[in-house]
């Protein structure tokens, strides 16, 4: 009888502290899952705000390269030829005799 009651009372706690085992892991489980979740959210804020630099940086060079592509802040007049200077330069004439089929033999 007493066997029977001590194996009775072994059963009770074991179920009982499986229970317990399974509802703390649960909420570790749960914890953990919240945990992994902020983290995510952290992370992916953190590589958001990375990429919107990222992006800032991208746009501040192409205001760059537009600023010096339209050319309104540059005085190019100084650099500008006289057309009358062009009369004294020589002109000159192409070669037409030039023969490419030697350009292209195998037994030279």
């Amino acid at each position: 009888m007493k066997s029977i009651a001590l194996l009775l009372c072994t059963a009770l706690l074991c179920t009982y502290a499986s229970e317990t085992n399974t509802s703390k892991t649960a909420k570790t489980v749960s914890a953990v899952k919240k945990t992994d979740k902020t983290e995510d959210a952290n992370h992916t804020k953190a590589l958001l705000e990375q990429k919107v630099k990222e992006q800032m940086e991208r746009e501040k060079k192409y205001a760059k390269e537009q600023k010096f592509y339209q050319g309104d802040d540059y005085n190019l007049s100084e650099h500008e030829v006289d057309p009358k200077t062009l009369k004294d330069i020589p002109v000159i004439e192409p070669d037409y005799d030039f023969d490419i089929t030697d350009v292209y033999r195998d037994d030279i």
